[in-house]
């Protein structure tokens, strides 16, 4: 009987473990896929096999082994190699044009071709 609830301890302790383990692997893969390979530039780090990738991947499960949530290892990636690391970058003071430029030149495009259309339309009316 104490041999059963041993083994059944030990199961229980090894399957915790495992869910812990794969939790952490869960968000280090999550972490891998937001974050650009400098390198590569059109890669994330989980696709990419250069060495700054693996450099980068290795900091990031050193930083989760440390108790490091996932906002804390992007602003930490974010201020050592700048905010080019991210793939989905804050926003910020310094980049709100960058973020409206597309939209401002959307909206000049489109009274750019209104009125071209509007002044191509009154001349075939005469």
């Amino acid at each position: 009987m104490k041999k059963i609830k041993v083994l059944f301890l030990t199961l229980i302790i090894t399957f915790s473990f495992a869910k812990i383990l794969k939790a952490d692997e869960d968000l280090n893969n999550k972490i891998y896929k937001n974050l650009r390979c400098l390198v590569c530039q059109g890669q994330s780090i989980a696709d990419s096999n250069s060495d700054f990738a693996q450099t980068i991947k290795s900091v990031v499960k050193d930083q989760t082994k440390n108790g490091m949530k996932e906002d804390e290892i992007y602003s930490f990636l974010s201020e050592k190699y700048g905010d080019w690391i991210l793939y989905k970058p804050p926003l910020k003071n310094k980049s709100y044009i960058l973020w409206a430029l597309p939209y401002i030149f959307f909206i000049i495009g489109a009274f750019i071709i209104f009125f071209i259309l509007k002044k191509t339309i009154k001349i075939r009316k005469y």
